[in-house]
């Protein structure tokens, strides 16, 4: 079993990286619709020169450097040379308005920008020029206008790195940084109100790398991993799981064209692991069924015997007489299944939103390890993680990372302490002071510990939904199970201090699409959502879903969404929760009249 080093700093684990990987391929992105390679000495040179310029610049130690740009080998190399320069990295999504990158700008205090490319620009230059804070914007990709406004110079990556000598063996000499020092600062993602700066130190990272490593070397075997990059790098899950964790395996990552080509991706690349939300896999799922559903027979015959051997499995009652079909099941659909996953895939794992089991069920069924973890970004995040050493259990998170400590309150709240949890919020004492407590973190999340040491979580604190007669309900289980209905393709329930649960649906469009076709209706949208006959398709959905609901959980009444809930219109954020406040704002009278009638 290899176990990873314990390193002093992030900086550190990335230029030993370096030095041991030489010119083997590191980072890889498409340029001429062709997969090309940056080595890992590549890579480290590119590191040592921008941290060179970073500080000819003038920045100087603990200086904020706010990171625009999508996911790329140069968000990656900008990172760690901000780190290297002695600076604190702040990244920000791509999607942020000019409203959301002058609130980071102006809190975070950032004197510098580092910005991929002029579409992005566009956003972010008013906000930079009004900051009384940022000196300078580097541009990545040729942007075109570059010189001075205002008190903003504007300069070019290029011109930067060309500029200055490399010295790598000095750059990594001069990492001295512990491991309490700060080296981040990320922006929650806002699902109830403006975003709040996380403070991460580099310790809190290396705790993530070191527990999700042993994970890997004890459950899976650490070998020479490929990862897909694809959630935003500026959000914690991927930036600790999606970047920092592949370099400290000294591992390859390759950096997705986007979410519509990442079916394809996957199978050119073929993964060992991967990174993922709960929803792409809600997305997939329904794929599959409706490819399967369309070829029938002996395609539809072998689904359900693999589904109904996978639940046996997974509950531990698969017996001698099901392994026959088994056995045809592995041969004729699960390699079919597993080559759409590049067919090398180790473990996904699943965070930053519940798992349904039904889902996790579904993959395991087809021959794929999906695993659920748990975390949050004060805890840098990842607290715990299924794994088949323990027991796979699709219903629990798994059980804390090495050296965690994780208990639970006297109400039910999940507490987690260790060197994961964040040194507080940036200038914001008074919340820290609330989150922070003799050294746990109150996660805000409800839950137990079952048995075998799993977290078991039922739901998030502050959305707990309590009825007029004091019952409480959790939004999240009937939100997951309401979306793995083939008409519904997102929901949001709400019923606080009401007697009932109302819900607001988005009808699936493609099933939308298969109505109207097998019902002879134009497929307008704005006119089929008022249709009887649709909207009574969409209440046998519901009706569905409520059968295998309690009383109290029961979805009374709906209301259908006037469309998608999208990171654009700001009812999701760019790590696809959805935004409650928004939604509600949104839709809160027509939710509200749901009780009137």
């Amino acid at each position: 079993m290899r176990q990873i080093e314990r390193f002093p700093n992030l900086v550190t684990m990335f230029f030993k990286r370096a030095k041991q990987g030489g010119d083997r391929p590191f980072l890889w992105a498409k340029k001429d619709r062709e997969w090309t390679p940056t080595s890992w000495s590549e890579a480290a040179d590119t590191v040592a020169r921008l941290a060179g310029a970073l500080k000819r610049l003038g920045l100087q130690p603990g200086d904020r450097v706010m990171l625009v740009s999508e996911n790329r080998p140069e968000w990656l190399m900008a990172d760690f040379a901000i780190m290297a320069a002695g600076c604190i990295t702040v990244p920000t999504y791509i999607t942020n308005t000019e409203r959301d990158h002058q609130h980071i700008l102006d809190d975070s205090g950032a004197r510098a920008v580092i910005v991929s490319n002029g579409k992005l620009a566009k956003t972010l230059l008013p906000a930079a020029v009004r900051s009384s804070n940022c000196e300078h914007v580097i541009g990545i990709d040729p942007i075109s206008g570059i010189g001075q406004a205002g008190s903003v110079d504007f300069l070019q990556w290029s011109d930067l790195i060309a500029a200055e000598e490399a010295d790598i063996k000095g750059c990594a000499a001069r990492a001295t940084f512990k491991r309490e020092d700060l080296a981040c600062i990320i922006y929650t993602s806002g699902t109830g109100g403006a975003p709040r700066g996380v403070m991460q130190h580099h310790g809190a990272i290396l705790h993530n790398v070191e527990g999700c490593a042993e994970v890997i070397s004890n459950d899976f075997g650490w070998d020479e991993e490929v990862f897909l990059s694809f959630l935003p790098a500026s959000h914690a899950y991927e930036h600790s799981g999606g970047q920092m964790f592949p370099v400290g395996l000294g591992a390859q990552i390759y950096y997705s064209e986007g979410l519509e080509k990442l079916a394809s991706n996957i199978e050119e690349v073929r993964p060992t692991l991967m990174v993922v939300v709960p929803r792409l896999f809600e997305v997939l799922r329904q794929r599959i069924l409706k490819q399967v559903e369309k070829q029938g027979g002996m395609a539809a015959f072998l689904m359900d015997k693999a589904l109904k051997i996978g639940a046996k499995s997974y509950d531990g009652r698969k017996g001698v007489l099901d392994m026959p079909m088994d056995f045809l099941v592995s041969r004729l659909l699960r390699p079919k299944i597993q080559k759409k996953f590049g067919g090398r895939i180790k473990a996904m794992v699943s965070g930053g939103a519940p798992l349904n089991p039904e889902v996790g069920i579904f993959f395991h069924s087809l021959g794929l390890t999906l695993l659920q973890g748990y975390g949050q970004t004060e805890a840098a995040p990842v607290m715990s993680c299924n794994r088949p050493s323990v027991g796979l259990a699709m219903h629990t998170v798994g059980p804390p990372l090495m050296n965690t400590e994780i208990k639970i309150a006297e109400d039910g709240e999940i507490l987690v302490a260790g060197e994961l949890v964040m040194h507080g919020y940036w200038r914001n004492e008074a919340l820290t002071a609330k989150t922070v407590v003799d050294g746990w973190l109150h996660t805000g999340d409800v839950g137990h510990i079952d048995e075998a040491g799993r977290i078991v979580i039922t739901d998030r604190k502050k959305d707990l939904i309590v009825n007029d007669k004091g019952d409480n309900v959790a939004p999240q289980k009937v939100e997951g199970m309401l979306t793995l209905q083939s008409e519904i393709v997102q929901a949001m329930v709400t019923g606080d201090k009401r007697p009932y649960i109302v819900g607001l649906i988005v009808p699936d469009p493609e099933w939308t699409a298969e109505w109207c076709a097998a019902n002879s209706r134009k497929c307008d949208f704005a006119k089929v959502r008022t249709d009887p006959d649709y909207v009574k398709a969409l209440s046998a959905a519901v009706d569905r879903v409520n059968k295998d609901l309690s009383v109290i959980e029961k979805v009374r009444r709906f209301v259908i969404a006037d469309e998608p809930f999208t990171v654009e219109n700001e009812q999701l954020t760019p790590s696809v929760k959805i935004r409650r406040h928004v939604l509600k704002e949104v839709y809160g009278e027509r939710l509200d009249g749901l009780y009137a009638r």
